[in-house]
């Protein structure tokens, strides 16, 4: 069945920056939001762009996140000519590894591609939060007649580093491209998005595998090559909300965003649906003595306390005369009575903190967020304290980061 564009995420990442919140769990799986999981924002964006044909590349925990797609349906992309595909490492007849590198992963997929012969081919990262029409980006491709398009968009130049930077022409056409430069000559950064015409990418492809001493990564390895020989790159500046959520500072700067009017993102406008697999949970309940405010709650959450400025999943309970605030608590934490949880990240799966328990603390002016980490199913015993920046694994134990 020939496609003129299909998708492919590379979700396989360890994501060890989010230290015990992906122990078990692969990145793109870890809850977001309330009622989300990240892989939900580039799946929903698929869909809503057109592409009705995607591979999800899985390596790292890949159980839960393969469980939590399933058949694709909650994002309809469950149809019989394309819809979403699981494409974990195999062993073919002359053997198999590991993915590699980023490019690595597409190249052991090349079999998958060419069943469908697409013009182009869309790779995306499972760990962003954003919304793109990704049919505009292939448009923007199209009308430049490049090899490759990467989207881009402008970052503080304090942070230039972290990036792939590139230079670009009077037409925004790519000229240099440096993947993470020491000393950045542009502020123009990569957002890992990046369409190619297929017959382009497959060769660049085959050539980086050949490669013994190519890392086989897109930013190191692919991109380079393909601008020192000439093709035709172009750049496609995105403008909206988008953030990667790689480390735990920015899941948490996410989450906030979502409870800010004029943070850009805005997950209930209904022209460009965030899709995600519901849960099947009762209603919150919220006590006589429950006070909630400029929060996110979800179904299955028992409220007795006091909720301000967080972000509570599924099945939270929080008990009577405890604090929540300037948190995110995942599905199945427990706060018990007067505990209290300031600037936090509590990793649910019958995550407990015990009663009286303190849990994290706010910023003195003028000093930076020092975010406390419970990873999921850390129990608390009553009266516990675990200062600002303390990050504790599932058995209580401290762990450094």
């Amino acid at each position: 069945m020939k496609k003129e564009c299909i998708a492919m995420l590379l979700a396989g990442g360890q994501g060890s920056r989010l230290y015990v919140l992906t122990s078990d769990v692969a990145k793109p799986a870890v809850p977001f939001g309330g009622k989300y999981r990240i892989i939900d924002f580039p799946l929903s964006n698929c869909i809503n762009s057109g592409i009705d044909t995607v591979g999800v590349l899985t390596q790292y925990r890949p159980l839960e996140l393969n469980g939590y797609i399933g058949s694709g349906q909650p994002w309809d992309l469950d149809g019989s000519t394309g819809g979403v595909h699981i494409l974990p490492p195999y062993q073919g007849a002359k053997g198999g590894s590991w993915y590699k590198g980023t490019a690595n992963a597409i190249y052991q997929n090349i079999g998958f591609i060419d069943m469908y012969d697409p013009e182009y081919v869309v790779i995306l990262s499972g760990d962003h939060i954003y919304k793109m029409d990704y049919s505009d980006m292939v448009a923007r491709h199209k009308a430049a007649k490049a090899a490759c398009t990467i989207s881009v968009m402008e970052v503080p130049w304090a942070e230039a580093s972290r990036f792939g930077i590139m230079a670009v022409d009077g037409d925004d056409m790519i000229t240099e491209f440096a993947e993470k430069p020491k000393e950045p000559k542009s502020n123009l950064a990569s957002m890992g998005i990046y369409v190619f015409s297929w017959q382009a990418l497959r060769k660049y492809l085959t050539e980086d595998e050949a490669d013994p001493n190519s890392e086989n990564d897109f930013g190191k390895n692919v991109i380079p090559a393909m601008l020192n020989n000439g093709e035709k790159m172009a750049a496609y500046r995105f403008q909206g909300y988008w953030k990667d959520v790689g480390t735990l500072d920015s899941l948490w700067d996410a989450n906030m965003d979502m409870l800010s009017a004029d943070s850009g993102l805005d997950l209930t406008d209904d022209s460009w649906t965030i899709y995600a697999r519901s849960v099947n949970a009762p209603p919150a309940f919220l006590g006589a003595e429950a006070k909630v405010t400029h929060s996110a709650i979800n179904r299955g959450s028992d409220l007795e306390g006091t909720v301000e400025n967080s972000v509570l999943f599924t099945n939270v309970t929080v008990g009577k005369g405890a604090k929540v605030s300037y948190s995110v608590l995942l599905p199945g934490t427990v706060v018990e009575e007067g505990a209290v949880v300031e600037y936090a990240i509590l990793g649910g799966d019958s995550c407990v903190v015990g009663k009286n328990c303190r849990v994290g603390g706010a910023p003195a002016e003028g000093e930076d967020k020092k975010l406390a980490i419970l990873a999921p199913g850390c129990c608390l015993a009553e009266g516990t304290e675990v200062l600002p920046g303390i990050m504790l694994g599932k058995n209580g134990e401290e762990v450094s980061r």
